[in-house]
């Protein structure tokens, strides 16, 4: 969930404009993993401070896609489900089949 500060950036037309060529520069693959890239996520990550900074918040170089594990893991030392289940990209727990799991 984005952070008050940054609620308006990711529901911004520059935001969207910029994540959707992104992502399909990418073909929606993640670039850890391989499989479906759900997230378009900030290798540095948004603050108050560089908010309003598009070198920062909307430069590809700045940019990557990430399917719903790897962008748990870069953001979660630990997991905040139990093993078999995981968040999708709306936030709702699921449950995922052995063959999902990366490890």
């Amino acid at each position: 969930m984005a952070q008050d500060y940054a609620k308006s950036f990711y529901t911004s037309k520059e935001w969207v404009k910029c994540r959707t060529g992104f992502m399909q520069s990418k073909h929606y693959i993640c670039e850890r993993c391989g499989n479906t890239a759900v997230i378009c996520h900030h290798k540095t990550y948004i603050s108050p401070k560089n908010i309003n900074n598009p070198q920062i918040t909307l430069n590809w170089s700045n940019l990557e896609a990430l399917c719903q594990d790897c962008h748990n893991k870069e953001h979660n030392t630990t997991s905040p489900t139990i093993e078999g289940t995981t968040f999708d990209e709306n936030g709702n727990l699921i449950k995922v089949t052995p063959h999902q799991i990366n490890f």
